[in-house]
């Protein structure tokens, strides 16, 4: 017996200032919860297989069916901070910790995909924890669902937000000699359920770019969409816009948490 799909994905802006460690542990938390549950569910499909008297299975059968594993999606802006991935490179920070307290910066090294990245104010940063066996479990599929989310909000204003072969993320102008990425992406999955996600530079300063090789790629610029249209952009209107694509993309319905 499966577990049954659950398409909600309660929704939440945690809002600004928000310090990497600690939405990192509070993801850590939920993820923990889910994987949990999904035990317990595997547990209860272990002593459905193995029972023979039939009242008794459908007891089980009736727990079972009770279990529903929930999805989350967090919206968020942090304080200046660089993440390193768990294959990162360390050298990827171009700067020591003396130029870091003067930029106002942290630097966490985290458990998500992907080498180094720069997270900050007037950046949209996307935490979807989604148990995968509500939707598809394919990490590859997750991926290039989440890029396209990114690349639907875009075309919205009007640039074309493209793929680029094996480097996970959402790029302008690919191919060219002025490629330049948009959007960064980085997540780490257990048992299915997933954690970290996405970074949408919408306002964000691009100079603390300047002190990494952002995600490892040396021959790559950075941009926003405040650089790409050359005007500051309303963030509400791009958070609309993401959990618009995200309901459409991932065939759910968003419901939003207080």
């Amino acid at each position: 017996m499966k577990k049954s799909q659950n398409k909600i994905i309660e929704f939440r802006d945690l809002g600004a200032h928000q310090a990497y460690q600690e939405t990192w542990d509070f993801q850590e938390k939920i993820l923990s919860e889910i994987v949990d549950l999904k035990m317990s569910f595997r547990q209860l499909e272990r002593a459905y297989s193995a029972e023979k008297d039939e009242a008794k299975k459908q007891d089980l059968a009736e727990k079972m069916q009770k279990i529903q594993t929930p999805n989350y999606l967090f919206f968020l802006e942090h304080s200046h901070v660089y993440t390193l991935g768990k294959s990162g490179d360390e050298h990827h920070l171009l700067i020591n910790q003396k130029k870091l307290n003067e930029i106002n910066a942290t630097y966490v090294k985290t458990n998500r995909g992907g080498d180094i990245t720069y997270h900050g104010p007037e950046q949209l940063v996307g935490y979807p924890i989604l148990d995968l066996d509500n939707f598809q479990t394919d990490i590859h599929w997750y991926l290039r669902s989440l890029e396209e989310i990114i690349i639907k909000t875009l075309a919205d204003y009007g640039l074309k937000g493209e793929r680029s072969k094996g480097e996970t993320g959402v790029w302008l102008d690919v191919g060219k000699p002025f490629a330049r990425k948009i959007c960064a992406m980085g997540v780490k999955a257990s048992r299915w359920v997933t954690m970290h996600g996405f970074a949408l530079n919408v306002n964000t300063d691009l100079r603390y770019f300047e002190y990494i090789v952002p995600c490892g790629i040396k021959d790559k610029a950075v941009t926003s969409l405040q650089r790409e249209l050359n005007k500051e952009v309303n963030m509400v209107e791009v958070k609309l816009k993401v959990v618009q694509y995200f309901e459409e993309v991932f065939n759910a319905e968003i419901k939003r948490l207080k």
